[in-house]
């Protein structure tokens, strides 16, 4: 099931204000974009999050939607970066790359699951 994690607006936001408006009309694509997330996410950290979706975290709610919102931006923006200015995309790319390797990083450890109240 498409956008467990994250809403094609979080994934919109990021891609940035010159996304194109092709992609943003094609529900189809981006569910694709989504779904194909998720797995990778999954099979990146080894931990099935769907399954156990509703009894995450807030915490580890919030690290998948950054994390999720972030790749599926970079599908986004790579379908087609015309209509970005000069080295928008680039930007936008490489800000979405680090928040998923620090993402992944940390979902990995779970760790992060185990957080103390202040």
């Amino acid at each position: 099931m498409a956008f467990t994690f994250c809403s094609s607006g979080a994934a919109t936001f990021k891609a940035g204000e010159h996304v194109s408006s092709t992609i943003l009309a094609n529900a189809t694509a981006l569910d694709s974009y989504s779904t194909g997330v998720e797995g990778s996410i999954e099979q990146q950290t080894g931990l099935d999050f769907t399954t156990s979706y509703s009894s995450l975290s807030t915490s580890i709610k919030n690290l998948l939607t950054d994390v999720s919102s972030s790749m599926i931006a970079m599908d986004m923006i790579s379908y087609d970066n015309t209509g970005y200015l000069a080295r928008e995309a680039d930007m936008l790319m490489n800000k979405n790359f680090d928040r998923i390797n620090k993402g992944i990083s940390a979902l990995k450890n779970k760790g992060s699951d185990n957080l103390k109240t202040p």
